[in-house]
């Protein structure tokens, strides 16, 4: 059985409707409707077999969920190389949030150095998705032990009038508000970010249980 078959049966026509709707910039026709623990389930058996080999090497997919499997897949690499050179050739295929942010190797963690030259490099594309993930890859490797001011710096200087790039930054501030207060605010101070970000920013910290009342009320007066 191809690994579509196998995705195809466990179709949910209801789910498919659902995530068509999260995700409006791929088509309806595109979702087959596996749900998430299905996919991950499916990934984990297929992990490190000639099918898994051979899905992997197939790109473009069609769908959304086979998109979304091949994420899992390279989630479970072992492997930082091999991990990062699947990443690499996945990434410019990547055309929704959901599979972009899916995409996060827990091997990544074992050479931030590299990581982090990497991500700088994803945001330099200038590719919608490659600079989400670069940016989702700051967030979830350089906001704890190994923050450096110059990774909220990179952050800062991206100018972009796409959506998925814009939220994605303002997701990361207010992460970075919540874990590096003192240094992070001055961002916000300053109006170091385009303005819809500064203010998405300030928004997604304010609905956040890791910031304080008095931070949040601090906040709220440099909205602009």
């Amino acid at each position: 059985m191809t690994v579509l078959q196998q995705l195809r049966e466990k179709t949910d026509g209801g789910y498919a409707d659902f995530q068509a709707k999260l995700i409006p910039n791929v088509e309806r026709k595109l979702f087959i409707g596996v749900r998430t623990p299905e996919l991950k389930a499916l990934a984990k058996e297929l992990a490190g077999t000639k099918q898994a080999e051979n899905f992997l090497g197939k790109l473009p997919h069609r769908y959304f969920d086979e998109n979304q499997l091949h994420a899992f897949l390279i989630n479970r690499e072992k492997s930082f190389e091999k991990c990062l050179a699947e990443v690499e050739t996945f990434l410019p295929y990547v055309d929704n949030w959901a599979t972009c942010d899916q995409l996060s190797p827990a091997v990544f963690g074992k050479n931030k150095s590299e990581l982090a030259a990497k991500a700088f490099e994803w945001i330099d594309s200038g590719k919608t998705y490659s600079v989400r993930f670069g940016t989702g890859m700051l967030m979830r490797w350089f906001l704890d032990a190994d923050f450096d001011i110059k990774y909220a710096k990179k952050v800062a200087k991206i100018k972009s009038d796409e959506y998925y790039i814009n939220m994605m930054s303002a997701w990361y501030f207010a992460t970075a508000l919540a874990k590096q207060w003192n240094a992070c605010v001055p961002f916000i101070e300053k109006g170091a970010l385009p303005v819809w970000v500064h203010n998405k920013a300030i928004q997604k910290s304010v609905e956040s249980l890791r910031i304080t009342p008095e931070q949040k009320d601090y906040l709220k007066t440099l909205r602009k």
